[in-house]
């Protein structure tokens, strides 16, 4: 990738803000989001002082589950407790300590199972912490000397820290990341006796990125039942692979698509699952479109989740073939993305905004392209890809 140089850095996150003020309102935080995403490192960074315990390692385990309390007690200050799903009785424990009045130390914990840890937390821990969610970098969070300089590369080499802070080969890496996650955190989620069929799942869902989501037609791709399909798209959900976006819905008068669309966390990973080696073969992929649609949706939930905020993003389609790309709910207002990589602006790109604003009476919207220029049409922007947030 050019430009890069070996970074050994803490990058700074646009996260911290909110962690450091939300630690002075709750004695516990909870961070979740993929392997590898900067959770640990965010957390060491911040709380410095802090004790740190993995759970990843078998002797921590082996001595918390020797003697909880006496675990706990040992802790001064605070700690940083990382990948608690592997000791869920913890949370028990913890929460006699956070409600003991007179304790004031703090305690960040992390975790890379969404479901299973969000619902052992929410259960156990209610009203004392609060949940964050930690996705690899957002674009502005890479340092500008090594960060990718155009959009294929941005798309190409993803966003997980190491590949930028080490000058990894993303093929090589991502390979690795998803055989780890295959190896460990799969098997955690759900029972998979063979383990390429499920490989093999993976890859033609990763074809089916940006595409209303069929899991009658993937079953008979795969030779699974719509069950199993169900099942394994729910463990990819929550081990932070992939992820559904749902249709908003709205008293259209008009018949809108209900089903879900599939996208990908990141498009490194999903580059590396269609089997894209290269700049030049990303360049000429017929699914180069959909990636960087991906790529867009992502990094504006990744805005709103470092605001500590839920991401209000949906699609909006009828049954006609009226799509709008992304839509964010804000409430009493929708705001209209439409999603196009030429790098040369046509009024084409903004015709499905002005049909939906026609249809709901209003003007606005904003057309995100693979293009370097700002241009304004009446209420509509059209915004490069690397400056729309």
């Amino acid at each position: 990738m050019s430009g890069i140089a070996n970074l050994s850095v803490m990058y700074k996150r646009n996260l911290e803000a909110q962690i450091s003020a939300l630690i002075q309102k709750y004695r516990c935080l909870t961070l979740i989001g993929p392997r590898q995403s900067g959770k640990t490192t965010l957390s060491r960074k911040l709380f410095p002082a802090y004790d740190y315990y993995s759970f990843e390692s078998p002797d921590v385990r082996a001595l918390f589950e020797y003697d909880p309390r006496g675990f706990l007690g040992s802790i001064k200050e605070g700690a940083v407790l990382d990948e608690i799903q592997k000791v869920p009785e913890l949370l028990s424990y913890l929460q006699e300590v956070l409600d003991d009045k007179s304790d004031a130390r703090r305690f960040i914990l992390t975790g890379s199972n969404n479901l299973k840890l969000s619902q052992n937390v929410a259960q156990t821990l209610a009203g004392r912490t609060r949940i964050l969610q930690v996705l690899p970098l957002q674009r502005n969070e890479i340092p500008s000397r090594v960060r990718a300089k155009t959009l294929l590369e941005s798309l190409f080499y993803g966003s997980y820290p190491r590949i930028y802070d080490e000058n990894l080969d993303p093929t090589t890496w991502l390979g690795d990341y998803f055989q780890t996650y295959v190896e460990k955190d799969i098997r955690d989620t759900v029972n998979i006796t063979n383990l390429g069929n499920f490989n093999r799942f993976v890859r033609l869902l990763a074809g089916r990125v940006g595409q209303i989501m069929s899991y009658s037609a993937l079953g008979g791709d795969t030779g699974i039942t719509q069950p199993t399909v169900k099942s394994w798209i729910s463990a990819l959900e929550t081990t932070y692979i992939c992820f559904t976006l749902q249709p908003h819905f709205n008293n259209f008068n008009k018949r809108l698509i209900k089903a879900p669309k599939v996208y990908f966390y990141d498009t490194g990973l999903l580059c590396y699952l269609l089997r894209i080696r290269n700049l030049e073969q990303l360049d000429i992929h017929p699914l180069k479109g959909a990636i960087f649609e991906n790529w867009v949706i992502v990094e504006t939930i990744k805005h709103f989740f470092n605001q500590g905020e839920e991401a209000p993003v949906y699609f909006w389609r009828d049954q006609h073939g009226h799509e709008v790309d992304m839509v964010l709910d804000k409430g009493d207002y929708l705001d209209l993305y439409e999603i196009k990589l030429g790098q040369t602006f046509q009024k084409e790109f903004v015709k499905n905004i002005e049909w939906l604003n026609r249809l709901l009476n209003r003007e606005g919207g904003t057309c995100i392209y693979g293009g370097a220029k700002k241009i304004q049409l009446g209420k509509v922007t059209v915004s490069p890809w690397d400056d729309f947030l």
